[in-house]
């Protein structure tokens, strides 16, 4: 069967407007959908890397929990403490990235109050990749661009970027936050991307939240309507409901355990 592209571009944004719950309406099969985790799983040997490496390079983990007693407070509320804080961690490693963070409980969101209240929100959601500003991001598979914002707060994500994409007739997006400005400067909602394509760069703190350059990237099943934005921390009362949302990115990374 052909379908045309301008009807598949009418159905992709179908999705974009009314997110992926919208594919059961289409979903005639009484067969129940697999899980994103499921359909990651099964995909991941075709998708292209996020951060490429040259040879000899690697990719470290990096603990940024509470559990961290060299992170303290006097380092991570201070960028250029925390700049250094990272490329020494990068060092011991010998390690051109560091990566980690899914379902972390980190402190070092006390450093914004774009985070406090009655209950703090500490729990990360995504992966973190630190190296250096300006390290190019690839598509892991190909979509079409959700949408994208600077959040500039201080500890916001910065220039953010959302795509969309499908598997398997499942919809979910991918989020990029703390990226270059220059990324965000010459794209538009439903601007497709292509596997492969250099979609991003590591922002500078000026343009990233005020953070250390690195990428934090995350899985996302239902945007709740949002655009330009989706949390990447909550409390932790919310856990179960924010890690059901958002599966463990390293199904599509795959460089930390």
């Amino acid at each position: 069967m052909f379908i045309s592209q301008s009807l598949l571009f009418e159905f992709l944004l179908f999705t974009f407007e009314f997110g992926p719950q919208s594919l059961a309406i289409l979903h005639y099969n009484s067969t129940p959908m697999p899980s994103i985790s499921a359909v990651l799983k099964k995909y991941q040997s075709t998708f292209h890397p996020v951060i490429k490496l040259k040879q000899g390079e690697k990719i470290a983990a990096l603990d940024l929990s509470e559990k961290n007693v060299e992170l303290t407070e006097d380092v991570f509320t201070n960028t250029q403490s925390f700049i250094q804080f990272i490329e020494n961690e990068r060092r011991k490693a010998n390690a051109e990235f560091l990566a980690g963070g899914y379902n972390e409980l980190r402190g070092i969101y006390s450093k914004s109050g774009l985070f406090v209240g009655e209950e703090p929100r500490r729990l990360h959601l995504g992966v973190d990749i630190w190296g250096n500003a300006g390290t190019p991001v690839y598509c892991f598979l190909g979509g079409m661009v959700h949408s994208f914002a600077f959040n500039d707060n201080e500890g916001d994500y910065g220039a953010t970027l959302i795509l969309l994409h499908q598997l398997d007739g499942i919809a979910f997006y991918t989020l990029y936050g703390h990226i270059s400005l220059r990324d965000i400067d010459a794209i538009s909602p439903g601007q497709y991307v292509s596997h492969g394509q250099e979609i991003a760069h590591f922002g500078e703190p000026r343009e990233n939240g005020n953070w250390p350059p690195h990428l934090h990237f995350q899985v996302i099943a239902d945007m709740e309507l949002k655009k330009g934005d989706y949390p990447g921390v909550c409390k932790f009362s919310e856990r179960d409901k924010y890690l059901k949302n958002c599966p463990d990115p390293n199904l599509i990374l795959q460089i930390t355990e």
